[in-house]
């Protein structure tokens, strides 16, 4: 093994333009080593993550079904072992914040959705399904502008949901939804002026 004088004389040789210190020849053998066992352990926690997605996507399946089946309880049992399985996954918060919802537990439901929305970093599906929760669960405590902004960024991940609703909170689009209904109303029952 060079010395690290050694080095900086093979540096200056083979890299004239480089400034002195900066080695192209920096990396031992014994670096080498340790960068292909961090690639090595990389490798095997990527393999063990996969394995536990696949766990928790079954998981969060099942919890589907339970809830479909009216076992709400249940249905977060097994959401809260899918979030134990893949923590980082923001699905299963926003799946089990559903089934929070169903069941009137509306703080445990917004802490859910808080969860989902930061790991998703507020993209993807789980986002935009966790901005249309939280807006619903914001319109119900009465704090429309707060909801408003949820479902302008669901209806800009997509949601048709969350666009409607964006214009159903809008005050002239709902005073011409207002009026508009009036007019139908009207001519339905032959009130025609």
């Amino acid at each position: 093994m060079a010395s690290k004088r050694d080095q900086e004389i093979l540096n200056c040789i083979f890299n004239p333009l480089q400034p002195m210190g900066e080695s192209f020849f920096n990396d031992s053998p014994a670096d080498d080593l340790e960068a292909e066992l961090y690639e090595r352990k990389l490798t095997i926690l990527d393999e063990v993550e996969s394995e536990n997605i696949k766990e928790a996507k079954k998981l969060e399946i099942e919890g589907v079904k339970a809830a479909e089946n009216g076992k709400t309880a249940e249905a977060i049992d097994i959401f809260s072992k899918a979030i134990q399985v893949a923590p980082t996954r923001p699905s299963g918060y926003n799946n089990r914040a559903q089934a929070y919802r169903l069941l009137e537990k509306d703080s445990e439901a917004m802490l859910d959705l808080n969860n989902a929305i930061n790991l998703s970093q507020g993209k993807g599906h789980a986002a935009r399904q966790a901005f249309c929760q939280r807006g619903m669960l914001l319109r119900k405590e009465g704090k429309d502008p707060e909801a408003k902004t949820d479902f302008e960024k669901a209806a800009n991940l997509g949601s048709d949901f969350a666009k409607a609703q964006v214009v159903e909170m809008n005050p002239y689009a709902a005073l011409c939804n207002m009026m508009l209904h009036d007019v139908f109303t009207k001519l339905q029952r032959g009130d025609v002026e």
